[in-house]
């Protein structure tokens, strides 16, 4: 296996100047650089990573954790965010934590030890205390999609916005039993939809009516089942807004067994835009989040953030959300 002084060797450098052209930190002669590079290509060079990390105090890794690997809103996310730091000579490694903070804390310990440069976090719930210790170590991360109760660096969308267009939107179309399948309440992005479904309630005077609101729905199972709750009711809901598509998804699967069907019976509105939403029967009016431009915009100012090139005070980045108007609202 090749090292430096090999590369050093035949491109007819010192191994001192190869280090410079690798570290990319202080001009090379053009001509000199051309010759180093066609060394290590020649020789199939891998500079030692740890050695680089000794040097630099950097390994150009980022890790990026995920609540559910298998939600269908991440594939746009981890686009975004791999593209933005191959760009960057970054890569990117995807820890899974199946909302499990125990899990969490083991690949946070285990990657540090590592010497990952960055995180970013999809997973924020109220109460991690764990995650706001690297807020007071200073320790590079971002939150993405979710935030923390704490001011920090964040990319996000306008949740509430987002719940009040979609509310606002089902209140035009003449609905006044809007019910609300909400996620768990211990994320801050379904406290926020929920607020915006109430005042858009509010806002129209249709009174708050408590049976028709189901909170700590995860996904199109519990979405199903939250469905013929409400379907079991004496007066059924005319509407339904699902504060994610897959628990959209899942409602509509239940009114179509029930024998009723969407939207003649019952409108549902979903939240994300997901893949999926453009692929159901009828096709799912929802609110659009930009997932691939959020997480390109995560990544940006995380590696930013590591390098030293941006102000370190915390900065929450917030996107505005977009009523898709398709099929499954009357």
């Amino acid at each position: 296996m090749s090292d430096i002084r090999d590369v050093a060797k035949l491109a007819g450098v010192s191994p001192s100047t190869v280090s410079r052209v690798l570290n990319g930190k202080i001009p090379v002669n053009p001509d000199t650089k051309e010759k180093v590079l066609a060394a290590i290509k020649e020789l199939n060079y891998q500079p030692n990573a740890m050695a680089q990390v000794l040097k630099g105090g950097r390994i150009n890794t980022i890790g990026l954790f995920l609540p559910n690997v298998r939600n269908l809103v991440f594939p746009a996310v981890i686009q975004g965010i791999e593209d933005t730091a191959k760009k960057h000579g970054y890569i990117v490694v995807v820890c899974n934590t199946d909302e499990d903070v125990e899990k969490e804390k083991f690949y946070i310990e285990n990657l540090r030890r590592r010497l990952v440069d960055g995180f970013i976090f999809c997973t924020a719930r109220a109460g991690t205390k764990h995650l706001l210790e690297l807020q007071d170590e200073g320790f590079p991360h971002i939150y993405l999609i979710r935030k923390s109760e704490q001011l920090a660096d964040a990319v996000i969308l306008d949740n509430y916005a987002g719940a009040c267009l979609a509310t606002e939107y089902l209140v035009g179309q003449g609905h006044r039993r809007i019910a609300l399948i909400n996620g768990p309440r211990d994320v801050l992005l379904f406290q926020d939809r929920f607020a915006g479904y109430k005042d858009a309630l509010a806002k129209a005077g249709i009174a708050l009516d408590e049976n028709l609101i189901i909170h700590d729905i995860h996904s199109w199972d519990d979405g199903y089942q939250a469905m013929v709750k409400l379907l079991a009711l004496p007066e059924k809901p005319d509407a339904v807004f699902a504060t994610s598509d897959p628990k959209a998804i899942g409602a509509i699967q239940a009114i179509v067994d029930a024998g009723l069907a969407v939207p003649q019976d019952i409108s549902v509105m979903g939240f994300d835009d997901s893949d999926p939403a453009r692929m159901t029967v009828p096709l799912l009016t929802t609110v659009a989040q930009p997932f691939y431009e959020m997480g390109a915009k995560a990544c940006e100012r995380l590696i930013k953030n590591i390098e030293g090139k941006r102000n370190m005070k915390p900065k929450i980045d917030v996107f505005p959300a977009e009523l898709v108007i398709r099929k499954s609202v009357k």
